[in-house]
């Protein structure tokens, strides 16, 4: 797999979405990794190849040792969005990236235009691939936009954590569709309640 350099919105998205499927944040629906098949949900809805990290077993879907490792990776990068030091979040996620990447490699892109890359061999496992996406895009933060980009979810009744890739940098909800709602639906209930007494 040829990670983008430039491209660290995606491997912040990875991670903010894999730390979000815990059981810690979603208290209300549980854990969302269970089984193999649940982290194959994940993996195409990112459109991450499960192929890439296996050439021997093109279209293969996940197994019970890549869930597991995935877990594991899920653990290592919370603890690294919990780091309150920039030094100390680039050395974790250069950590991850050197688990599978190598590089970086100068090579063209689909359009012709020059672009670093982090490459993974053809035999990485799984979770190695993760990391390396997911290293490669907090790199990319800490380097473009800064460490301040991460963020515990603004809702007062979520765990969860995001790194924030928004021009504007205002985000504040880890998933703005449900917990942003949810804080809304409550102070709009509230609202009405004030009105009717």
């Amino acid at each position: 797999m040829k990670l983008p350099l430039s491209d660290y919105a995606l491997g912040a998205g990875v991670a903010t979405d894999l730390v979000n499927t815990s059981a810690l944040v979603r208290r209300s629906t549980g854990e969302v990794l269970v089984d193999p098949a649940a982290l194959g949900r994940f993996l195409d809805e990112h459109r991450i190849p499960v192929d890439a990290a296996d050439a021997a077993a093109p279209g293969s879907r996940p197994s019970e040792a890549d869930l597991e490792q995935v877990l594991a990776l899920r653990r290592e990068v919370r603890a690294l969005l919990e780091f309150d030091s920039e030094d100390r979040l680039a050395e974790g996620a250069n950590a991850l990236v050197s688990r599978a990447g190598t590089g970086p490699l100068l090579a063209r892109d689909p359009d012709g235009h020059w672009q670093w890359y982090v490459t993974t061999g053809p035999r990485t496992p799984l979770a190695d691939e993760l990391a390396a996406l997911i290293g490669t895009g907090l790199l990319g933060v800490v380097r473009t936009l800064s460490h301040d980009r991460v963020r515990h979810c603004a809702s007062p009744v979520c765990d969860g954590m995001f790194v924030d890739t928004s021009k504007a940098g205002r985000r504040r909800y880890c998933m703005p569709d449900l917990c942003g709602n949810r804080l809304n639906v409550a102070r709009h209930r509230a609202r009405r309640l004030a009105d009717t007494t």
